[in-house]
Parts: C-alpha cells; sequence; structure tokens
C-alpha cells in the first residue's frame, strides 16, 4: 500500500475507485464499505484509494451541539494503526490528508474538485450512506448522485441497511472500552482491540514477588484506554514472538497511594530485556477488576490465579 501525505505529491491516477472518511477503528461498519470498494476495484480494473484525515475532525472542530459524544474525544486507533488495518486489507493508496480549519472551510465542491478529481482522479467512488463532506458537512450522496455526469464519476453508496445490519459504530465500541467490555468492542470491530507502546521502567515491584511486568507507555495521548481492571491479552514484541500475557490499568492500590495510573503487561512463559522497546497488545477479555489486597503475599497469590484464568481464556 502506498501511503501519501500530502496530496500535492499524489500521483494522479485517473481510473481511481476510492472511498472516503476518518475510519477510526477500521470496525464492522467500515469494514463494509472497504470490502465493497475492493470488489468494485477488481471489477473495473482500478486502483483502489482511502482517503482519510489527521489528526480527527472533531480535535479540530469540536463535536456538534448534537453529537452524543461531548467529552474529550479518544482514539480507537493511532494512526500508524489504522495505516496497519488498510494495509492488511489490500488497499492500493491511502491519502492521508492534514485536517486544518482551513482545509474544513473547504465546500463540498472545492473538495471533489481539488482532491477527487484534481488529485486523485476519481472514477467511482463508495461512500457510506451517512458520509458527508465540505464546509458544514453540506455535501453528500444526493448532492454527487446529482452531478455524477459534470464530474464523469460514478457513484455507489452502502446502503443504510448493510451497514446498520452489523450494529457497529466507533461510539459504541469506545464506550465498551470504557466500561471494560472487551468482548463487545472486539465483536464490533472484527478483531482484539490493540494498544502499542514503549516499555519504560516503572518501579519493578513485580520482579521482586515473580511476576515481572512491562510498564507499556503509548505515544499517542489520545488512544483509548480500556476501563482499569486485569485483562487476558497476547503480547507481540518488536522481534514479532507473541506471548500469552495477563495486563493490569490502573493505580496499583496494594503498593501505594495516589500513583499513576499505569498499564503493565505479564508475558506468561517469556524472559527477556523489553525495556525501551515496542511491544503491543491484543485485549481478549476481562478477568476481574482493579483491587487492593492485604499484602504482597495475597496479591501474588491472586496474579497465580490471575495467570491461570489468562491462559484458559487464551487457549
Amino acid at each position: 500500500m502506498h501511503v501519501v501525505r500530502d496530496p500535492a505529491q499524489f500521483p494522479y491516477l485517473g481510473n481511481a475507485v476510492v472511498t472516503s472518511g476518518t475510519f477510526d477503528g477500521v470496525h464492522l461498519g467500515h469494514q463494509k464499505i472497504l470490502h465493497r470498494l475492493l470488489k468494485v476495484g477488481q471489477q473495473h480494473g482500478g486502483p483502489t484509494v482511502v482517503i482519510t484525515f489527521w489528526p480527527h475532525p472533531r480535535l479540530v472542530l469540536g463535536p456538534p451541539p448534537s453529537h452524543p459524544e461531548l467529552l474529550e474525544l479518544r482514539l480507537l486507533n493511532t494512526l500508524a494503526e489504522r495505516e496497519t488495518k488498510l494495509r492488511d486489507f489490500g488497499i492500493d493508496y491511502l491519502l492521508i490528508i492534514p485536517f486544518t480549519k482551513e482545509f474544513a472551510s473547504w465546500t463540498s465542491e472545492e473538495f471533489i474538485q481539488k482532491i477527487l478529481l484534481d488529485t486523485v482522479g476519481t472514477q467511482r467512488l463508495v461512500i457510506g450512506y451517512d458520509h458527508r463532506f465540505g464546509k458544514n458537512r453540506e455535501g453528500g450522496f444526493d448532492y454527487l448522485h446529482q452531478h455524477a455526469d459534470r464530474y464523469g464519476m460514478r457513484v455507489e453508496e452502502i446502503p443504510r441497511e448493510d451497514v446498520d445490519a452489523v450494529g457497529v459504530s466507533s461510539t459504541r465500541i469506545r464506550r465498551a472500552l470504557e466500561s471494560g467490555d472487551v468482548a463487545t468492542a472486539n465483536r464490533y470491530l472484527g478483531y482484539a482491540y490493540p494498544f502499542t507502546g514503549i516499555v519504560v521502567k516503572g518501579q519493578q515491584l513485580g520482579r521482586t514477588i515473580g511476576y515481572p511486568t512491562a510498564n507499556i507507555q503509548c505515544s499517542e495521548p489520545l488512544k483509548l484506554i480500556p476501563a482499569r481492571g486485569v485483562y487476558a491479552v497476547r503480547a507481540t514484541t518488536a522481534a514479532g514472538t507473541t506471548h500469552p500475557a495477563m495486563l493490569n490499568i490502573g493505580i496499583r492500590p496494594t503498593v501505594g497511594g495516589n500513583l499513576a495510573e499505569t498499564v503493565e503487561a505479564h508475558l506468561l512463559d517469556f524472559d527477556g530485556d523489553l525495556y525501551d522497546q515496542l511491544l503491543t497488545v491484543e485485549f481478549v477479555a476481562r478477568l476481574r477488576d482493579e483491587q487492593k489486597f492485604n499484602g504482597l503475599d495475597a496479591l501474588k497469590a491472586q496474579l497465580a490465579l490471575d495467570a491461570e484464568a489468562a491462559r484458559q481464556q487464551l487457549g
């Protein structure tokens, strides 16, 4: 997949099959659109292009008053994770448009002419039923369909019933993760929710009780961290090896008070140095709430139970 971060550097294609959107999560609803994009590309022999935006438009403009998420936005995907998911789908080109207030002021006509036609060379456009674009979200399928002949572009809308059939939205996934319900989030995503970060040094208390942990620090401050608790996860190291693991998100109340929240994973059956390396964990199941135990011995006994529960969940 060719990734282009500057529209001025995008190679004009002339016969491109295109879709656009934020695609945060690349969830099952998004995947409906991507599957159709690939099929249309195969039928008509055109390269497939996904146009997306960074940062997320709502981080620049803020949510409209009617939007259900009036709190600070948390992202399901970092930009790197979004790229990986789209690459795995087999998309040919990814155009990442820097989303600024100046770009947000473009009319729908400007977006169509400058990006879809002059930059990419769109011949066929595939969009979801609720896709809007241009200043004040003025553009949509009806507008595109009415002017398709003038643009020399065919437009296809994924019907509402096709997208809604999977019962998924980025908002529902965020709410599930915020409550610790990773099973529901994974079902909506179509894959296990990932979290990637650099392993940094912590208090190193875990190694003193036989459960050394990797303290994972994400470089994207807006990445959504699931609710506090203990989880069964799969951990993949920078070397590409994957290990069963258990992970704690929380403030470690047994150790002390007023500690900062951390994300710490104990890789089962692993012995090695992970400091300063990237580590990716995929959330599989929630095991329990974070608890305060009566001393380190009680904590160690519970960790043994957690390890066994994690093994069972991970098969």
